[in-house]
């Protein structure tokens, strides 16, 4: 006898997180004075860009939106230790991201990660993206982790009207993740797309083709810490 077995992913909701509500665990902990708070750990999971490159080989961390994310969350909640942690590595796709995901990022036991390959991504095609996308949400989630999901940000080359355009698919495809497991999104493509289209181009966001400059980062910590509500602190 025949017997198929459809894979089917854990963790289904079928709808993104609601953002006023997914981190308020986060805000209210964040939120406790000393002596009772306690530290609280947000890992930036991903490639070239969270890890603060620039131009070429140039590296500014201080400019980049793990950083920028950091100050703020640091303004927003003054009474807690916030410690914003980069397993970052440029060049590297979620494949790799993955493969290391329990020894560079679990074992930090982050109250939140970030996940920021898409860039990169384009090497390996959608199908194997995914299931390496898919490997590290469940590892989060099963851990009681929270996950933020990123769509990659801009490129000079990338063509935000063209369906093909493997960018706009690897977008779309993070959202369905994000979705699928009701997990928050910061749709950094979707505000490079807004910038490009009042600006009349990307060229005042980026550093370079595939990287941006401070200003570009700046769209994407502005998506992050909306996700991080303020709230009365104790």
């Amino acid at each position: 006898m025949l017997i198929l077995l459809f894979w089917q992913p854990l963790f289904v909701t079928a709808e993104i997180a609601d953002r006023a509500a997914y981190l308020s665990d986060f805000a209210a902990r964040a939120a406790i004075k000393w002596p009772d708070n306690r530290t609280m750990t947000i890992v930036c999971h991903g490639h070239s860009v969270p890890a603060g490159y620039f131009n070429g080989n140039l590296v500014k961390t201080f400019d980049s939106y793990p950083h920028l994310a950091h100050v703020e969350l640091s303004r927003r909640f003054s009474y807690a230790v916030i410690n914003v942690i980069v397993t970052a590595i440029g060049g590297e796709n979620s494949e790799r991201g993955a493969a290391r995901f329990a020894r560079d990022v679990l074992a930090l036991s982050p109250d939140v990660v970030t996940i920021d390959y898409a860039l990169n991504d384009r090497r390996i095609g959608l199908e194997r993206a995914e299931k390496a996308w898919r490997s590290m949400i469940e590892a989060a989630l099963a851990a009681n982790i929270k996950v933020i999901l990123l769509t990659p940000t801009g490129h000079l080359k990338a063509d935000f009207n063209n369906p093909n355009e493997p960018l706009n698919q690897h977008a779309g495809q993070i959202r369905k993740l994000a979705g699928e497991y009701g997990v928050g999104l910061a749709d950094s493509w979707l505000e490079f797309e807004k910038a490009a289209k009042t600006q009349g181009g990307l060229t005042a966001y980026m550093s370079q083709t595939n990287h941006p400059n401070r200003k570009g980062h700046e769209l994407v910590a502005a998506q992050l810490v909306q996700w991080f509500p303020s709230i009365m602190e104790k």
